[in-house]
């Protein structure tokens, strides 16, 4: 089996786009119960906002946002591969959309802060 293909800047951007995805896809329960706990009452709302005030729980906000953004950065790669052809600047593509993901991560994580 040969494996260098898997060490190229493009197969990562892949497997980020896929692993970033099924994250987000596991993420959805636990959004829908948070939503949940607003149509429960006003009590049971303020009691998980002072739980989301939690510094771990506000690292995994800032997580969710660079996945959040790293899908969108994949998506956008994949469209422009399908719309636009093969591109001899794929490993630009890749690092850009890197760049821009943990730039959302990072302007998020300074806002909330």
């Amino acid at each position: 089996m040969d494996l260098r293909t898997r060490s190229h800047p493009t197969w990562i951007a892949f497997l980020v786009h896929r692993v970033s995805g099924l994250l987000l896809a596991l993420f959805l329960p636990l959004h829908f119960w948070a939503l949940g706990t607003a149509i429960e009452g006003e009590a049971r709302l303020e009691g998980f906002l002072r739980w989301a005030d939690n510094p771990l729980v506000k690292a995994a906000e800032t997580i969710l946002v660079v996945l959040l953004a790293a899908h969108l950065a994949g998506g956008l790669r994949v469209m422009a591969l399908e719309f636009l052809g093969w591109r001899r600047r794929q490993k630009d593509m890749v690092a850009a959309s890197a760049g821009l993901a943990l730039l959302a991560g990072l302007l998020f994580l300074l806002n909330v802060v």
